[in-house]
Protein backbone atom coordinates (compact mmCIF):
# COMPACT_ATOMS: atom_id res chain seq x y z
CA UNK A 1 0.00 0.00 0.00
CA UNK A 2 1.30 3.44 -0.93
CA UNK A 3 0.04 6.60 0.77
CA UNK A 4 0.68 10.17 -0.36
CA UNK A 5 0.02 13.09 1.94
CA UNK A 6 -0.86 16.51 0.58
CA UNK A 7 -1.44 20.00 1.88
CA UNK A 8 -1.15 23.67 0.93
CA UNK A 9 0.10 26.70 2.81
CA UNK A 10 0.73 30.42 2.42
CA UNK A 11 2.01 32.95 4.97
CA UNK A 12 2.38 30.29 7.65
CA UNK A 13 4.62 32.49 9.79
CA UNK A 14 2.47 35.59 9.45
CA UNK A 15 -0.64 33.70 10.58
CA UNK A 16 1.20 31.45 13.03
CA UNK A 17 0.06 28.18 11.49
CA UNK A 18 1.27 24.94 13.12
CA UNK A 19 2.16 23.73 9.62
CA UNK A 20 5.33 21.92 10.69
CA UNK A 21 3.37 20.02 13.31
CA UNK A 22 0.57 19.30 10.82
CA UNK A 23 2.91 17.80 8.23
CA UNK A 24 4.98 15.93 10.82
CA UNK A 25 1.84 14.37 12.28
CA UNK A 26 1.05 12.47 9.07
CA UNK A 27 4.61 11.75 7.91
CA UNK A 28 4.76 8.33 9.66
CA UNK A 29 1.69 7.23 7.68
CA UNK A 30 2.85 8.52 4.29
CA UNK A 31 5.42 7.55 1.69
CA UNK A 32 5.54 11.16 0.52
CA UNK A 33 3.91 14.46 1.45
CA UNK A 34 3.28 17.05 -1.25
CA UNK A 35 3.26 20.63 0.05
CA UNK A 36 1.92 23.34 -2.24
CA UNK A 37 3.63 26.51 -0.99
CA UNK A 38 1.88 29.64 -2.21
CA UNK A 39 3.46 33.02 -2.88
CA UNK A 40 3.98 34.34 0.65
CA UNK A 41 4.92 37.57 2.40
CA UNK A 42 7.17 35.71 4.84
CA UNK A 43 9.66 32.82 4.85
CA UNK A 44 7.09 30.04 4.54
CA UNK A 45 9.02 28.35 1.74
CA UNK A 46 12.19 28.16 3.84
CA UNK A 47 10.14 26.94 6.80
CA UNK A 48 8.84 23.99 4.78
CA UNK A 49 12.31 23.32 3.37
CA UNK A 50 13.56 23.01 6.96
CA UNK A 51 11.63 19.75 7.46
CA UNK A 52 14.33 17.09 7.57
CA UNK A 53 12.59 14.34 5.63
CA UNK A 54 13.17 12.96 2.13
CA UNK A 55 9.42 12.35 1.95
CA UNK A 56 8.66 16.06 1.48
CA UNK A 57 7.89 17.17 -2.07
CA UNK A 58 7.46 20.93 -2.48
CA UNK A 59 5.65 22.60 -5.36
CA UNK A 60 5.48 26.39 -5.57
CA UNK A 61 2.19 27.99 -6.53
CA UNK A 62 0.67 31.43 -7.08
CA UNK A 63 -2.71 32.10 -5.55
CA UNK A 64 -5.42 33.71 -7.67
CA UNK A 65 -6.39 36.59 -5.37
CA UNK A 66 -9.28 37.53 -7.67
CA UNK A 67 -11.21 34.50 -6.43
CA UNK A 68 -13.30 36.28 -3.79
CA UNK A 69 -16.33 34.05 -3.45
CA UNK A 70 -16.86 31.22 -1.01
CA UNK A 71 -13.18 30.66 -0.28
CA UNK A 72 -12.81 29.02 -3.69
CA UNK A 73 -9.06 29.70 -3.90
CA UNK A 74 -8.50 27.30 -0.97
CA UNK A 75 -10.00 24.44 -2.97
CA UNK A 76 -7.97 25.42 -6.04
CA UNK A 77 -4.74 25.24 -4.05
CA UNK A 78 -5.79 21.92 -2.51
CA UNK A 79 -6.37 20.50 -5.98
CA UNK A 80 -2.90 21.62 -7.09
CA UNK A 81 -1.34 19.61 -4.27
CA UNK A 82 -3.59 16.59 -4.93
CA UNK A 83 -2.65 16.62 -8.62
CA UNK A 84 1.05 16.47 -7.74
CA UNK A 85 0.98 13.25 -5.71
CA UNK A 86 2.48 10.06 -7.13
CA UNK A 87 0.11 8.41 -9.62
CA UNK A 88 0.72 4.97 -8.09
CA UNK A 89 -0.46 5.98 -4.61
CA UNK A 90 -3.46 4.06 -3.30
CA UNK A 91 -4.60 6.75 -0.84
CA UNK A 92 -4.16 10.50 -0.51
CA UNK A 93 -4.04 11.84 3.06
CA UNK A 94 -5.08 15.48 3.28
CA UNK A 95 -4.11 17.72 6.18
CA UNK A 96 -4.68 21.46 6.49
CA UNK A 97 -2.16 23.85 8.01
CA UNK A 98 -4.00 24.14 11.33
CA UNK A 99 -4.85 20.44 11.73
CA UNK A 100 -2.82 17.78 13.55
CA UNK A 101 -3.25 14.01 13.90
CA UNK A 102 -2.59 12.54 17.34
CA UNK A 103 -0.10 9.67 17.20
CA UNK A 104 -2.50 7.49 19.19
CA UNK A 105 -4.63 7.17 16.04
CA UNK A 106 -1.88 6.13 13.61
CA UNK A 107 -2.60 2.40 13.97
CA UNK A 108 -6.35 2.88 13.51
CA UNK A 109 -5.84 5.00 10.39
CA UNK A 110 -3.35 2.61 8.79
CA UNK A 111 -5.56 -0.39 9.52
CA UNK A 112 -8.53 1.35 7.89
CA UNK A 113 -6.50 2.20 4.79
CA UNK A 114 -5.36 -1.41 4.54
CA UNK A 115 -8.86 -2.76 5.13
CA UNK A 116 -10.57 -0.64 2.47
CA UNK A 117 -7.74 -0.36 -0.08
CA UNK A 118 -9.40 -2.84 -2.42
CA UNK A 119 -13.01 -1.95 -1.60
CA UNK A 120 -14.38 -0.18 -4.72
CA UNK A 121 -17.42 1.17 -2.88
CA UNK A 122 -15.25 3.20 -0.47
CA UNK A 123 -13.98 6.56 -1.79
CA UNK A 124 -12.44 7.78 1.44
CA UNK A 125 -12.20 7.81 5.21
CA UNK A 126 -14.19 10.10 7.47
CA UNK A 127 -12.56 11.53 10.59
CA UNK A 128 -14.02 12.95 13.79
CA UNK A 129 -13.00 16.45 14.89
CA UNK A 130 -11.98 18.39 17.96
CA UNK A 131 -12.06 22.17 17.45
CA UNK A 132 -9.90 24.02 19.98
CA UNK A 133 -10.92 27.56 20.80
CA UNK A 134 -9.34 30.40 22.74
CA UNK A 135 -6.51 28.26 24.10
CA UNK A 136 -5.39 24.65 24.02
CA UNK A 137 -7.57 23.95 27.05
CA UNK A 138 -11.04 24.30 25.50
CA UNK A 139 -12.95 22.76 22.60
CA UNK A 140 -16.12 23.95 20.90
CA UNK A 141 -19.26 22.13 21.92
CA UNK A 142 -22.01 23.79 19.90
CA UNK A 143 -23.43 22.45 16.64
CA UNK A 144 -21.73 25.30 14.76
CA UNK A 145 -18.55 23.18 14.71
CA UNK A 146 -18.52 20.48 12.05
CA UNK A 147 -17.88 17.19 13.80
CA UNK A 148 -16.73 15.05 10.85
CA UNK A 149 -14.88 15.52 7.58
CA UNK A 150 -13.07 13.51 4.91
CA UNK A 151 -9.30 13.55 5.19
CA UNK A 152 -8.24 10.40 3.31
CA UNK A 153 -9.40 9.94 -0.28
CA UNK A 154 -8.77 7.29 -2.88
CA UNK A 155 -6.21 8.34 -5.48
CA UNK A 156 -8.41 8.34 -8.54
CA UNK A 157 -9.35 10.79 -11.24
CA UNK A 158 -12.47 12.80 -10.67
CA UNK A 159 -12.06 13.45 -6.95
CA UNK A 160 -11.67 17.17 -6.20
CA UNK A 161 -11.70 19.66 -3.34
CA UNK A 162 -15.17 21.05 -2.66
CA UNK A 163 -16.16 24.68 -2.07
CA UNK A 164 -13.66 26.20 0.43
CA UNK A 165 -11.59 23.00 0.79
CA UNK A 166 -13.49 21.60 3.74
CA UNK A 167 -14.17 18.30 1.99
CA UNK A 168 -14.20 16.49 -1.35
CA UNK A 169 -16.57 15.40 -4.09
CA UNK A 170 -16.25 13.49 -7.36
CA UNK A 171 -17.52 13.49 -10.92
CA UNK A 172 -20.63 15.58 -11.41
CA UNK A 173 -20.84 16.95 -7.86
CA UNK A 174 -21.34 13.55 -6.23
CA UNK A 175 -20.71 13.07 -2.53
CA UNK A 176 -17.98 10.58 -1.67
CA UNK A 177 -18.84 7.22 -0.16
CA UNK A 178 -16.84 6.95 3.05
CA UNK A 179 -16.16 4.86 6.12
CA UNK A 180 -16.28 6.62 9.49
CA UNK A 181 -13.20 5.67 11.52
CA UNK A 182 -12.49 6.09 15.22
CA UNK A 183 -9.79 8.74 14.80
CA UNK A 184 -9.78 12.47 15.41
CA UNK A 185 -8.34 15.50 13.67
CA UNK A 186 -7.25 18.16 16.18
CA UNK A 187 -8.15 21.53 14.68
CA UNK A 188 -6.15 24.45 16.11
CA UNK A 189 -7.34 27.21 13.78
CA UNK A 190 -8.96 29.17 16.60
CA UNK A 191 -5.98 29.10 18.95
CA UNK A 192 -3.74 32.08 18.30
CA UNK A 193 -2.45 35.16 20.07
CA UNK A 194 -5.15 37.87 19.92
CA UNK A 195 -3.51 40.13 17.31
CA UNK A 196 -2.45 37.22 15.12
CA UNK A 197 -5.98 35.82 15.24
CA UNK A 198 -7.48 39.15 14.25
CA UNK A 199 -4.95 39.56 11.43
CA UNK A 200 -5.81 36.16 10.03
CA UNK A 201 -9.56 36.80 10.28
CA UNK A 202 -9.24 40.14 8.52
CA UNK A 203 -7.16 38.78 5.65
CA UNK A 204 -9.18 35.61 5.19
CA UNK A 205 -12.34 37.67 5.01
CA UNK A 206 -11.07 38.72 1.57
CA UNK A 207 -11.42 35.14 0.36
CA UNK A 208 -15.17 35.19 0.94
CA UNK A 209 -16.41 38.79 0.71
CA UNK A 210 -16.21 41.98 -1.41
CA UNK A 211 -14.09 44.96 -0.36
CA UNK A 212 -16.86 46.88 1.36
CA UNK A 213 -17.55 43.99 3.71
CA UNK A 214 -13.83 43.50 4.38
CA UNK A 215 -13.33 47.19 5.21
CA UNK A 216 -16.17 47.10 7.70
CA UNK A 217 -14.73 43.99 9.36
CA UNK A 218 -11.20 45.37 9.47
CA UNK A 219 -12.38 48.47 11.27
CA UNK A 220 -14.03 46.41 13.97
CA UNK A 221 -11.08 45.69 16.25
CA UNK A 222 -7.29 45.61 16.56
CA UNK A 223 -7.33 42.31 18.45
CA UNK A 224 -9.65 39.32 18.37
CA UNK A 225 -12.26 38.95 21.10
CA UNK A 226 -12.53 35.31 22.13
CA UNK A 227 -15.35 36.00 24.56
CA UNK A 228 -18.04 35.96 21.89
CA UNK A 229 -18.50 32.19 21.96
CA UNK A 230 -21.62 30.19 22.76
CA UNK A 231 -20.48 26.88 24.23
CA UNK A 232 -17.13 25.36 25.20
CA UNK A 233 -15.98 22.44 27.29
CA UNK A 234 -12.62 21.88 28.95
CA UNK A 235 -10.27 19.50 27.18
CA UNK A 236 -9.11 16.87 29.67
CA UNK A 237 -7.12 14.53 27.40
CA UNK A 238 -3.67 14.78 25.80
CA UNK A 239 -2.48 16.75 22.81
CA UNK A 240 -0.29 15.17 20.11
CA UNK A 241 3.35 14.87 21.13
CA UNK A 242 4.37 16.97 18.14
CA UNK A 243 2.35 19.86 19.62
CA UNK A 244 3.86 19.80 23.11
CA UNK A 245 6.63 22.33 22.48
CA UNK A 246 4.30 24.79 20.75
CA UNK A 247 1.74 24.50 23.54
CA UNK A 248 4.39 25.08 26.21
CA UNK A 249 5.46 28.27 24.41
CA UNK A 250 2.07 29.64 23.43
CA UNK A 251 -0.69 28.53 25.75
CA UNK A 252 -1.68 31.99 26.96
CA UNK A 253 -4.33 32.60 29.56
CA UNK A 254 -7.92 32.21 28.42
CA UNK A 255 -10.61 31.49 30.94
CA UNK A 256 -14.11 30.28 30.24
CA UNK A 257 -16.75 28.91 32.55
CA UNK A 258 -18.08 25.77 30.81
CA UNK A 259 -21.26 25.82 32.86
CA UNK A 260 -22.12 29.14 31.20
CA UNK A 261 -23.15 28.30 27.65
CA UNK A 262 -25.00 31.01 25.76
CA UNK A 263 -26.93 28.63 23.55
CA UNK A 264 -30.41 29.26 22.26
CA UNK A 265 -33.09 26.87 23.45
CA UNK A 266 -33.21 24.95 20.17
CA UNK A 267 -29.42 24.60 20.18
CA UNK A 268 -29.48 23.31 23.74
CA UNK A 269 -32.05 20.75 22.62
CA UNK A 270 -29.86 19.69 19.69
CA UNK A 271 -26.88 19.27 21.98
CA UNK A 272 -28.96 17.22 24.43
CA UNK A 273 -30.16 14.91 21.64
CA UNK A 274 -26.62 14.47 20.35
CA UNK A 275 -25.20 13.69 23.78
CA UNK A 276 -27.90 11.07 24.41
CA UNK A 277 -28.18 9.45 20.97
CA UNK A 278 -25.10 10.44 18.96
CA UNK A 279 -27.40 11.93 16.32
CA UNK A 280 -27.07 15.63 15.47
CA UNK A 281 -30.38 17.09 14.19
CA UNK A 282 -30.02 19.12 10.98
CA UNK A 283 -26.34 18.24 10.50
CA UNK A 284 -24.79 19.14 7.13
CA UNK A 285 -23.08 16.10 5.64
CA UNK A 286 -20.77 16.45 2.66
CA UNK A 287 -20.42 12.67 2.35
CA UNK A 288 -22.30 9.36 2.34
CA UNK A 289 -21.37 6.88 5.07
CA UNK A 290 -21.39 3.31 3.73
Amino acid sequence: MKVSGFTFVRNAIKYDYPILEAISSILPLCDEVVVAVGNSEDDTLELIRSIASPKIKIIQTVWDDTLREGGRVLAVETDKALAAISPDADWAFYIQGDEVVHEQYHTTIRQAMEQYKDAPDVDGLLFKYLHFYGSYDYVGEAARWYRREIRVVRNQKGIYSYRDAQGFRKGNNQKLRVKLIDAYIYHYGWVKELKAMQRKQQDFCKLWHPDEVVEKYQAAAAAFDYSGIDALKRFEETHPLIMQERIARKNWFFDHEPSFNALRVKDRLKLWVENITGYRPGEYKNYKIV
